[in-house]
């Protein structure tokens, strides 16, 4: 699967949780490490959780198996690394407190499509 599906099913599964403040950043040729970056806040911890759990049903729908969750289930932060695609999905304090969207500032923020 290519980056650019990726990143639709996964803004996709984040948009069908009722993430808020999504935000996609195109790094391609700025960025080692992934292609696309995501950041999505969730209203409560089981919030957060049910939007990684919809990320990853989507991917394993269409095959893919590959991927990393850093976080605990009492954080109010986690990452999901896809490889081409990274999701970071914070409860609002912690989007606050960390404020990941300036480490992608040389990125193009993306148009995203969300209902």
């Amino acid at each position: 699967m290519d980056s650019k599906k990726l990143l639709d099913l996964t803004v996709e599964a984040i948009d069908e949780r009722h993430g808020e403040d999504t935000e996609a950043y195109d790094m391609q040729g700025i960025s080692i490490l992934a292609d696309y970056y995501v950041v999505t806040t969730a209203g409560s911890n089981r919030q957060l959780h049910a939007i990684v759990n919809s990320i990853i049903d989507k991917i394993h729908e269409q095959g893919k198996e590959d991927y990393r969750i850093e976080g605990t289930r009492d954080s109010n932060w986690l990452l999901v690394d896809m490889g081409d695609v990274v999701v970071n999905v914070f409860t609002e304090d912690a989007r606050d407190f960390y404020g990941l969207e300036k480490l992608w500032s040389n990125g193009k923020k993306l148009e995203l499509n969300l209902d």
